[in-house]
């Protein structure tokens, strides 16, 4: 390990933190932001042991800088709940799960080989904000840390807890055939096995592990992705087609004639089917979004409302939760 730090001042982003490792970020400037994530859990939860879940994503370097951050959280007093290889989803749903003060994801998402990063957040459901960030960010670099007695401990076999939540929740009636791409990404170890356990026949594309990410960046934007899905779909004579990003929160579909659908179209496709069962009900859509969710004529029959709201998944969470009280 080196005998300096190094974390630029750029890495901080509006929702998330990201860096080339090492060239942007070290393992000593890995601790440090866990020393300044750890501060500011303590401080927004005013606990002195908060309980904070941490997962990687799978890169030839992810663990080295878990471990690091885990270091630098523990020294701040928190206490360490690891479920280790995860996608970002499983590990907001294991705040939940195990009903932890906070969570850590050790992940790059879609970004190419090289490339770091986590994603975090405190209270439940909410992943930092722009406020967060910038708070985050001023105690990181001037080192405002506290100092406490934390712990780690793992959480073992909690990727078959999160499948297994899934499948219970989601079985479908009519056999479909689903290619599901992963782009040797983390995924690969879960989105398989979900969709089989809902009922789906599943055809692999890419969805052995493989950090070196071999024919193209585990990411549903890339053409390259698209192209492979579209063409297994077709060959396979399938019904649908999936391609996760690397940490599996962001997803493509592809039809069944090897069309790409796109994603405000599958946000409008899922109000439609939870629109009848919560009818009256408000939907926060990304201003962005197609124009048909105001006057779709299913949302209207179900007396729901489209609220557009600012780009950017924490905007959108944290309007959601606003628009609940």
């Amino acid at each position: 390990m080196e005998n300096s730090r190094k974390i630029d001042p750029f890495g901080f982003r509006e929702y998330d933190a990201r860096w080339l490792y090492d060239k942007n970020i070290n393992p000593l400037g890995i601790e440090d932001l866990g020393k300044g994530l750890g501060t500011q859990i303590k401080n927004h939860t005013k606990k002195d042991n908060p309980r904070v879940v941490v997962g990687h994503d799978y890169r030839s370097y992810s663990e080295e800088i878990k471990s690091a951050l885990k270091k630098g959280l523990v020294s701040t007093g928190c206490q360490i709940e690891d479920v280790g290889l995860s996608l970002s989803p499983m590990v907001y749903f294991a705040q939940f799960n195990l009903n932890s003060d906070a969570v850590a994801m050790v992940t790059a998402s879609h970004n190419e080989n090289g490339w770091t990063g986590v994603k975090m957040g405190i209270k439940k459901g909410l992943t930092h904000a722009p406020e967060e960030m910038k708070e985050l960010k001023d105690i990181t670099l001037n080192q405002k840390f506290t100092e406490g007695k934390g712990s780690e401990k793992q959480i073992s076999n909690f990727q078959e807890v999160y499948k297994n939540d899934l499948i219970s929740k989601n079985k479908i009636n009519k056999k479909i055939k689903a290619v599901v791409a992963c782009g040797n990404g983390t995924a690969g170890i879960f989105a398989p096995d979900i969709l089989r356990g809902i009922g789906c026949e599943v055809i692999e594309l890419d969805c052995k592990l493989d950090w070196s990410f071999p024919k193209y960046n585990p990411n549903p934007e890339d053409l390259k992705m698209l192209h492979a899905i579209s063409k297994a779909v077709k060959e396979n004579n399938a019904d649908i087609g999936f391609g996760f990003d690397g940490d599996g929160d962001r997803c493509g579909v592809i039809d069944n004639e090897g069309n790409e659908i796109f994603s405000d179209k599958i946000g409008l496709i899922i109000a439609r089917n939870l629109s009848p069962k919560h009818k009256g009900s408000k939907f926060i859509v990304d201003v962005k979004s197609t124009g048909l969710f105001s006057n779709d004529k299913i949302l209207l029959e179900n007396n729901c409302k489209t609220i557009y709201w600012k780009t950017g998944h924490s905007h959108i969470k944290r309007k959601v939760k606003k628009k609940k009280l």
